[in-house]
């Protein structure tokens, strides 16, 4: 079983980063000789999506090769998926957002109609997020609820099934 881990936090020993490293030891205790793939989001190097929608028909991006290349072939392979991120503005961390809009065409297809075509089906996925409000007004002001729903949508579209969400709220202080 291969995990891929897309940290979106910019903190490498922060929160997210924390709850992700608890979350891979528990699947690997869980699934021994697992592999899990690390990439820290904030160290890839890609450029912005154009918005040119030729990944939809080609199934990759047609851009330069840049890491967001590397992330899609990791994704092909993986098993599993488990993507953290910050809570910033009731959404998931800027940079992971662009790297999922590059991603487009290796997460999802299309039919001849234009219908979205989930390209992922039977894979698992996790969400970790991590919000400086306290609860329970991180779901009641939907800073953390909106942060779960993008992440969430861009999976579910791609056909990953989401089996765990585990939130750290309150974090101001820690």
């Amino acid at each position: 079983m291969k995990i891929l881990v897309l940290n979106g936090s910019p903190r490498k020993n922060g929160n997210v980063s924390n709850l992700l490293k608890k979350e891979s030891d528990r699947l690997l205790k869980k699934n021994p000789g697992a592999e899990i793939i690390w990439e820290n989001v904030s160290d890839l190097n890609f450029s912005f999506c154009h918005g040119c929608m030729a990944c939809r028909s080609k199934g990759s991006c047609i851009l330069p090769k840049d890491d967001a290349h590397k992330i899609e072939n990791e994704i092909k392979e993986c098993d599993m998926l488990m993507v953290g991120t910050p809570v910033y503005w009731a959404n998931m961390n800027g940079k992971l957002k662009s790297l999922f809009d590059r991603l487009v065409g290796v997460l999802m297809g299309e039919s001849k109609h234009g219908i979205p075509l989930p390209l992922h089906k039977g894979k698992k996925a996790v969400i970790v997020t991590s919000c400086t409000t306290p609860f329970p007004f991180n779901y009641f002001c939907g800073q953390s609820s909106g942060a779960v729903r993008a992440v969430r949508e861009v999976l579910k579209s791609s056909g990953f099934k989401v089996i765990r969400k585990i939130n750290l709220s309150n974090t101001k202080t820690r």
